[in-house]
């Protein structure tokens, strides 16, 4: 028995959102895995993966103040942008501070993704323009 493509994209969806809410939860304990932006991977993947999930999901008020204009515009306020900026700023802040002194590679790692996502924001997302 063939499975349709639908079919497929759905189990691809939920499997990616079990495995980002795996690594999510392991991020509470291992400082190195952001946790945040894998439970926001969870949600995505299974709003994907279902449609009565993905309704409910654009009914929030996490997607009606943050990512509605972004999914519709494409665009960022600047006012947006450093809220943005500043919860990944503290969130990166906590684990890079008890991260241990034997893993200052990873210290690197989390430093070279902080100014990567930096640089996207500011420069990847275009900032909504004022009259």
């Amino acid at each position: 028995m063939e499975l349709s493509n639908k079919i497929l994209m759905r189990y691809f969806w939920i499997s990616l959102g079990f495995i980002s809410f795996i690594l999510g939860t392991i991020g509470i304990i291992l400082p190195l895995l952001p946790t945040v932006p894998f439970y926001l991977l969870t949600l995505y993947c299974f709003s994907k993966g279902s449609q009565r999930l993905h309704q409910w999901f654009r009914q929030t008020d996490l997607y009606k103040k943050h990512l509605a204009d972004f999914v519709q515009k494409r665009t960022m306020s600047i006012k947006a942008k450093f809220k943005v900026l500043f919860m990944v700023t503290v969130i990166m802040s906590i684990g890079y501070y008890f991260m241990p002194i034997d893993f200052f590679w990873i210290k690197y790692v989390m430093l070279t993704v902080w100014i990567i996502h930096t640089i996207y924001l500011f420069w990847g997302i275009k900032t909504e323009k004022y009259r």
